[in-house]
């Protein structure tokens, strides 16, 4: 009786063995970018009378809260226009006034899932102005909450006339 209980342990102990050797490695799941890496861009806000700031920044999408249009996301996701995360304009803009001591405020539009910047530095649009946002020279074909950068980028908010 011993002998067949040694038996059946040594064939079942054999049988998985076999099974673990011969069953299909799983594929480990590779680790995704990290698509909302903080990067450095260099910002530049033009008022209608100069400079208003231009400085680098490290900035990543994150949310943003302003005084008129509240707390939002902001951080490329904003009407589905990055399957993840990434650093935005809007999003830069808002790191800049937090770590440079200055105020800018925007009002948040549902319809389009992003802010429009009213005001930087108490410096509004009003009704005959808006800040037009733009990056390496180009105007964002997108909202600021939805455009994404990359490092060493040229970012800028400039108040434009109609």
């Amino acid at each position: 009786m011993r002998q067949t209980l040694a038996r059946r342990s040594v064939i079942t102990t054999v049988a998985l063995g076999l099974a673990l050797a011969a069953a299909p490695a799983v594929a480990e799941a590779k680790p995704k970018p990290d698509t909302n890496a903080a990067v450095k861009v260099n910002l530049t806000v033009q008022g209608p009378s100069g400079l208003l700031f231009k400085g680098k920044v490290k900035t990543k999408g994150h949310d943003v809260t302003t005084v008129t249009g509240g707390t939002h996301t902001c951080d490329g996701t904003n009407g589905g226009a990055n399957p993840s995360k990434v650093p935005t304009p809007t999003a830069a803009l808002d790191d800049a006034a937090h770590k440079k001591g200055f105020t800018w405020d925007g009002t948040w539009y549902a319809s389009f899932d992003d802010f429009s910047v009213d005001t930087i530095k108490n410096v509004s649009g009003g009704g005959s102005a808006y800040w037009s946002i733009a990056v390496n020279g180009t105007p964002t074909p997108v909202g600021g909450c939805q455009f994404k950068l990359s490092a060493g980028d040229q970012v800028s908010f400039t108040w434009t006339s109609f």
